[in-house]
């Protein structure tokens, strides 16, 4: 579910041994940092206007009406050697207010099929991304992180990752964008959810923040557990949030999930969303998350 065309195939990283307690950290230098932010211009966020390569419009998916929710906003990146991509991010609560939540294939590459690390830079995050306007500023991600469970992009197990973002001329993200709860509790087995993500389609090109309001279900099997839903939002809403008890006044609700995975057709149509369950490695993930 990522934006971008990925000329290698994605493989999987194994996890380490003690996988549940640790967690894999990228640090990203100040002249990365700087690099980033040089290369992500306004012009070349809205590089995918207009490409006729891009899947069809959703027909569940709608246009978000109004202001950005609190804390939604889109992730851009670059994966070596120099595919331009993107997904959506959501900022939590977190002590430094610095943090952002997505997918965890949204910032690890993968193996190509040479066995090579396919390297992720350039990630910066823009709260409240519309139609090319940047409301509260672009973030340059300072490091990233996902759950030593995490088996990389063909897994959709522990599929999320925290990003720490440098601060816009001393403000935090949290200050400024304003955040989502997230919760790690136990939920029935179905949910009432509003998912958000900008999906780079022919509908909006990722311009435009998309949502759907449908039931989420959980399904389990013998590796995964995941939230599921019929909502067809295309590549790009990746790492977006899937919130329960939302209130459509404030923007706000509580994060259960993110975009992990869809479903497609030959025609490139998405018929369904994924997202991987909460768990124990991820919510310790999320409480060290600060410290980045």
């Amino acid at each position: 579910m990522l934006a971008g065309v990925f000329a290698t195939a994605l493989m999987p990283v194994a996890a380490p041994a003690s996988a549940a307690d640790e967690r894999v950290v990228t640090t990203v230098s100040e002249a990365d940092r700087a690099a980033a932010l040089a290369h992500w211009t306004p012009e070349r966020m809205r590089q995918w206007v207009g490409d006729d390569e891009l899947p069809p419009a959703e027909k569940i998916g709608r246009v978000w009406a109004g202001p950005v929710p609190p804390g939604v906003g889109r992730l851009f990146f670059t994966a070596e050697p120099g595919v331009d991509g993107s997904c959506t991010a959501t900022v939590v609560p977190s002590s430094s207010k610095d943090v952002a939540l997505t997918a965890g294939h949204c910032v690890n590459g993968g193996l190509d099929r040479f066995d090579n690390p396919i390297k992720i830079v350039n990630v910066v995050f823009v709260p409240g991304y519309d139609h090319g306007e940047i409301p509260h500023g672009v973030f340059a991600a300072r490091a990233f992180a996902w759950s030593g469970t995490y088996a990389g992009p063909m897994s959709g197990a522990d599929d999320d990752a925290v990003i720490a973002l440098d601060p816009v001329d001393g403000r935090h993200v949290a200050d400024v964008a304003g955040t989502q709860e997230i919760s790690f509790g136990t939920l029935p087995s179905t949910v009432d959810a509003t998912i958000l993500g900008y999906p780079v389609s022919r509908a909006a090109a990722g311009e435009a923040l998309f949502s759907c309001a449908r039931p989420a279900d959980l399904r389990a099997n013998s590796v995964t557990t995941t939230w599921n839903t019929d909502c067809d939002l295309a590549g790009g809403s990746s790492g977006g949030p899937w919130l329960r008890n939302f209130d459509p006044v404030s923007g706000k609700g509580t994060i259960f999930s993110v975009t992990s995975r869809g479903t497609m057709t030959e025609d490139g149509v998405t018929t369904d969303l994924s997202g991987a369950a909460l768990t124990e490695p991820v919510r310790k993930l999320y409480e060290r998350a600060g410290e980045l």
